[in-house]
């Protein structure tokens, strides 16, 4: 196999980045039956395919003759940039673009035996049958273009990581403060009904008032048929709106509830001066943060939350450990 320039190598580690964004995308837009613009990166390029390709031809340099050992040599090459890939990704984002949890003898789910075997064909596939005519085409561009091309691809290249890592970044943000927000809520209504118990409210009424799930359904169906007539940038506006407005009803009676309950703290039985002082500023404290949340959620830019569904509809099978419950709500708000 032919050994080529720095600039002949990032050449052709962009043809097969767009060779591997083609694939998958067609791919996964049969699955789904739409079309998805598959990949991290905005542009048409998938860079574990380019990488992959590169390694590949890389590893089986020395034994391009030897079918067997292409297939061995491509597979292990490729399946350790593929888990390190992975594991590195998922450490830096919160979350699993791709996930083998599913496939039989799998490695933490970023490989598994049936992916790591359609490696070693591609890798034959790749190397004998693929390959030769790129290489004879990437033959025929004038030494005096290789490298300006290479550049300018990489300049653009780099501009799109930088915007793509930034929106990642911006999901695993949203993720964890939707997650500590839910999580904030459920420990504010708990608090809120225990005080409500104390003053002998109607705790079930509260119960159901407070219950977030209850107000996003509700919400939803009553706006499902707008939402539907909506073009897709509207109906994510839309469904924004409709969870911000979930949780802001949902804030605002458990704000409601415990500045009732602060107000009657003094009819509560056996209460000593003591205890009051406690309670209150108990409540006061938590009403201090249902504010905050309220004031946070009315300020909050739906911006990231639009580069983040870019993401999620690019990856529909991306899963999140730590955020599974926030992330299945996000990818529900990016559904066509």
């Amino acid at each position: 196999m032919h050994v080529y320039t720095t600039g002949q190598w990032v050449l052709l580690f962009f043809f097969y980045c767009l060779c591997g964004w083609v694939w998958e995308s067609c791919y996964v837009s049969l699955c789904q039956r739409h079309w998805v613009n598959r990949g991290f990166l905005h542009g048409p390029l998938l860079p574990i395919y380019g990488s992959g390709a590169i390694i590949i031809l890389l590893a089986t340099i020395p034994v391009a003759e030897d079918l067997r050992l292409v297939w061995l040599f491509g597979m292990l090459a490729a399946t350790a940039l593929e888990y390190v890939t992975g594991d590195v990704m998922e450490r830096i984002f919160k979350v699993r673009y791709w996930d083998y949890s599913n496939q039989k003898f799998n490695l933490n789910g970023h490989i598994c035996l049936t992916s790591s075997i359609a490696w070693g064909f591609f890798s034959i596939l790749l190397v004998r049958f693929v390959h030769p005519p790129i290489a004879r085409l990437l033959a025929r561009v004038p030494a005096l273009c290789v490298d300006p091309l290479a550049i300018l691809l990489t300049a653009a290249f780099t501009v799109d990581a930088v915007r793509s890592v930034q929106a990642a970044l911006d999901l695993r943000d949203l993720l964890a403060r939707a997650a500590e927000e839910n999580e904030d809520l459920r420990r504010l209504a708990k608090r809120a009904e225990v005080y409500a118990a104390f003053a002998k409210d109607d705790l079930r009424r509260f119960r159901e008032k407070t219950e977030l799930e209850a107000l996003e359904l509700r919400q939803k169906v009553e706006e499902e048929l707008e939402v539907r007539r909506q073009a897709r940038a509207e109906r994510v506006e839309s469904s924004l709106r409709r969870l911000t407005a979930a949780k802001l009803e949902a804030l605002s009676t458990i704000s409601n509830a415990l500045e009732t309950c602060r107000d009657h703290l003094e009819d509560l039985p056996d209460s000593t001066p003591e205890n009051l002082a406690e309670r209150r500023a108990d409540l006061e404290e938590a009403i201090r943060r249902v504010r905050a949340r309220e004031a946070a959620l009315q300020n909050r830019s739906a911006a990231p939350y639009h580069r983040s569904l870019r993401l999620l509809r690019a990856h529909p099978s991306a899963s999140a450990k730590d955020f599974g419950e926030v992330l299945e709500t996000l990818k529900k708000l990016g559904k066509d």
